[in-house]
This record gives C-alpha cells, structure tokens and sequence, in this order.
C-alpha cells in the first residue's frame, strides 16, 4: 500500500442500520477500528450525539477506550466530545485516565454544539439554562490547565490526567472555532463532511490569525470528508443513498437508524429537497478508485488540508471496510 500524500483519518459516528441494532453498530465500529490500523490510517476519531435512534457513540470516551484496546498503535480521540455537555474537570479525568492506559494515542477534539435538541441538552447538564453565557473558551483553557503539568499551589487537579497533556484540537461548522483555534494556537478540524458553507472562509481565517503555540508552531487544518469508493461509479452512488436518505431525514425533521441503499433517490425527494441535500454534502467525494483519488486532489489542490478526516456512512458493514481499503490503497 502506497500511503496517500495528504494523511487520512476516519469520522465514525457508530451508525445503528435499519434491520439492526446498537451492539452490532459498536462492534462493527471496533471492527473498522481493526482494519483502520491495518490499512495506516493516522487516526481513527469518535462523535459524541445524543437521543439519536441511528447513532450509538453516545458515551465517546467509554467507545474511545474499548477501540484503544482493540487496537495496537493508531491514535484514537474525539471528534468531537461536545464541551458545553460536560464539566471540563471531568473531561480531563476521563481522557487522562485514557491517557495514561494508552500513551501517546489520545486525542481531544472539542466541539462547541451540544450534539443534540434542546431537551436532551438540559438533560445532560440540568444546572445549566438554554440562555447561560457562552463559556467555551473560558472551557477550553480550564481543560488545558487540568491537562498540563501542575501548577505551584493548584488547589483542583484532575487525577488521573494532570500532566498528560493530551493533545486538543477544536472543531467546528462555522468561523467561530476557526478564530479560537487560531488565537490559542490549537489545531482545527472543520465539520464540512455535514455543513461545508463556510469551509474555505474557516481555512482562510484560522491561517490568517493563527498564533503560533508551544506544541504547534504552525497551523494543522483538518477538513471532514465524505468518501464512498467501490468498484465502479454506479456502485457507490447506490451506497451513498442511504446517508442522502439519512439527510432527506433531517431536512423533514426526522431521525432514525441508517436506512438501505435505494436505487433512485429521485422517487424519494423532490427538487428543493434535493439540493437542499446536496448543499449539505457537496464535501462528498464518491465513485470507483480513479474517480475518488481526483476527487481528492481537487479538493487538496482547493483547500490545502494538512489532513482529511473521512466518514463513510453505509448501510453494509461489508461495503464500508471495502471502501476504507480501497481509499488507503489510493497513492
């Protein structure tokens, strides 16, 4: 295997199919987490969600740390633990203690959206209001204080976790991530595998303003990709319809487990709803081989990324190891 230029990660949401369940989603995910390190991806990342019927990595670190066992050396993290559901000591504990169980493979990737609806919000964290100040950097710097080496006179620590300095990255879907990550000197990877709009004025703006840091001298820009790769074009257009049903879901405000690839999306939407989907996937690189190793050198050529993180949502398990092989494989 010639590994590709720009390195590749994997996004995985530990999707739940319809004609399935939870368990199956979480050991397919351990699963893919196995042959990920096999194939020399970099890293193999985790979401936090919530209340959600085809999403099983509610509990991300407790996922994080059975794919961590599961595995040898690829580096596992977040992407992203959701920092407005959780007090950041407790953060800190939770990947220090991954931490400290597998060295040098943990990342944090933190995302400012709560990862779920309002209600499943206060549910989560029932001290806090819908209308409580935005504390996110302020969050952010409270983790990286918990994280670092102690302090003379540090009153609170986080035991384990203190002096790990697990490396944190910010995420986001807008500019407001972009300019946190950049004025503190963080890495950032940016969520255009969902809501793409604003990638390239993210990318700009974080290059632009970014400060330069101890650990990270230079600005590391990850950008989130759909990829779907099979044998032919025709075949991995048909998988990708089920994650554009999955996104027909949510512009109809429903929810549900990943359904099975259909032949014609054109019966199940109409116009409107069809480019609403599109303008929500337009990140996506989908075909055989030569189309998807194009596909992504326009879009390093357009972005710059220093790194791609890749989600392949699909209904077979089958399918979905044959397309992460078949895009490692890629030179």
């Amino acid at each position: 295997m010639t590994p590709m230029h720009t390195p590749l990660s994997i996004l995985d949401l530990a999707p739940i199919v319809e004609g399935s369940d939870a368990r199956s989603a979480l050991l397919n995910s351990l699963e893919l987490a196995r042959h990920a390190e096999a194939l020399g991806y970099r890293r193999y990342w985790v979401a936090e969600h919530h209340n959600m019927d085809g999403v099983a990595s509610s509990a991300t670190a407790v996922l994080i740390g059975q794919i961590a066992a599961a595995t040898r050396q690829i580096r596992v993290g977040s992407g992203g633990i959701m920092l407005p559901n959780h007090a950041p000591l407790t953060i800190a504990e939770a990947f220090g203690t991954l931490a400290t169980l597998f060295p040098d493979r943990i990342d944090l990737g933190l995302g400012r959206a709560p990862g779920t609806d309002g209600p499943t919000m206060r549910a989560l964290r029932r001290h806090l209001s819908t209308a409580a100040e935005d504390r996110f950097p302020e969050d952010v710097q409270e983790l990286q204080a918990y994280l670092a080496p102690a302090r003379e006179g540090q009153v609170v620590r986080a035991i384990p976790g203190q002096g790990t300095e697990v490396p944190i990255w910010l995420l986001g879907s807008s500019l407001y991530s972009a300019q946190l990550a950049a004025y503190l000197g963080l890495p950032f990877a940016f969520a255009s595998h969902f809501a793409p709009e604003l990638l390239m004025q993210a990318l700009e703006l974080y290059r632009g303003q970014y400060r330069p840091s101890e650990r990270h001298p230079r600005p590391h820009a990850m950008v989130g990709l759909n990829v779907i790769v099979a044998d032919s074009d025709a075949q991995a257009a048909y998988l990708f319809s089920s994650l554009q049903q999955r996104f027909l879901g949510m512009v109809r405000g429903r929810r549900g487990p990943l359904p099975p690839p259909v032949d014609d999306m054109n019966a199940r939407w109409n116009a409107a709803e069809a480019a609403q989907v599109a303008r929500m996937l337009a990140e996506s690189i989908v075909g055989s081989p030569a189309t998807v190793k194009a596909g992504l050198a326009a879009t390093q050529a357009r972005t710059g990324a220093d790194e791609f993180i890749v989600a392949c949502a699909l209904h077979s398990q089958a399918a979905r190891l044959r397309s992460y092989e078949l895009l490692a494989g890629l030179a």
